[in-house]
């Protein structure tokens, strides 16, 4: 039980980064790792746990849906759900090794996106003259990656959604990320559908219940309070965590 508490922190962290602006991996994942989770596992783990959370944090913005482009908000949600399906299913087959040679280059990826995906979508938006306008089969296949990258591992993929829709389609990221976050459930929903039969996502029930609950009361906080957190201060915050999460993962690697 002394685990149980520090894990609950950690899922509130998660979950209200993933409904506020993205990033709650980079919590979730070394907080079941520092407890002694291999980290394939912890991946499964933290992939179950956080699935509530996204769920509610969708609910909350449930009126605040609207399509990506050209694309409907059926086949942008069925595209993430088979994507993510499939990346749970590569995380599953591929040897732990793999997973962990990946992670930290994976994690550097996601950092780097956080830091310069917004500046390279104003200065592509400022060099064109207007936006860029993907096609509808452009913006479902950039989702379809995106998603399986998020079933494989996760890190950042809502905060990597929202760089591909800005910068594709310059979708303002306010406009947009009530979207990102019902796409990441999606992701998310399929993985774990994969993860609780086919992996030891359950063999940390102590652990599991902790990161579920607190990624359910963050997902619900995080929602409400997104209005209200200044973006630039978000923005830092996530950044700090990605870069530090990075570092921490090479050194181990």
């Amino acid at each position: 039980m002394s685990e149980f508490f520090p894990v609950l922190l950690a899922g509130v962290a998660a979950g209200a980064l993933n409904a506020i602006g993205g990033g709650g991996t980079f919590v979730a994942l070394p907080a079941l790792v520092a407890f002694g989770l291999p980290p394939v596992a912890a991946n499964a783990v933290s992939r179950v746990a956080l699935v509530p959370g996204a769920a509610v944090s969708a609910w909350v913005y449930r009126r605040d849906l609207t399509p990506v482009g050209p694309t409907s908000i059926r086949a942008l949600t069925t595209v993430s759900v088979i994507g993510g399906g499939v990346g749970a299913g590569l995380l599953l087959a591929l040897p732990a090794s793999s997973f962990d040679a990946a992670a930290p280059w994976l994690l550097a990826f996601a950092t780097v996106t956080l830091a310069v995906g917004r500046p390279l979508s104003r200065a592509l938006t400022g060099a064109l003259g207007r936006p860029v306008g993907m096609s509808g089969r452009a913006v479902l296949t950039g989702q379809f990656l995106l998603a399986v990258y998020g079933g494989y591992f996760g890190g950042a993929v809502g905060i990597l959604m929202l760089a591909l829709w800005s910068i594709g389609l310059g979708l303002d990221a306010a406009t947009g990320n009530p979207m990102r976050v019902a796409q990441l459930a999606a992701v998310y929903l399929s993985a774990t559908a994969l993860f609780l039969v086919a992996s030891d996502a359950l063999s940390a029930p102590v652990l599991l219940t902790a990161m579920l609950l607190g990624a359910v009361v963050g997902g619900f906080a995080g929602a409400h309070l997104a209005r209200r957190l200044p973006a630039g201060l978000l923005r830092g915050a996530l950044l700090v965590t990605a870069v530090l999460t990075t570092v921490l993962y090479f050194l181990r690697a």
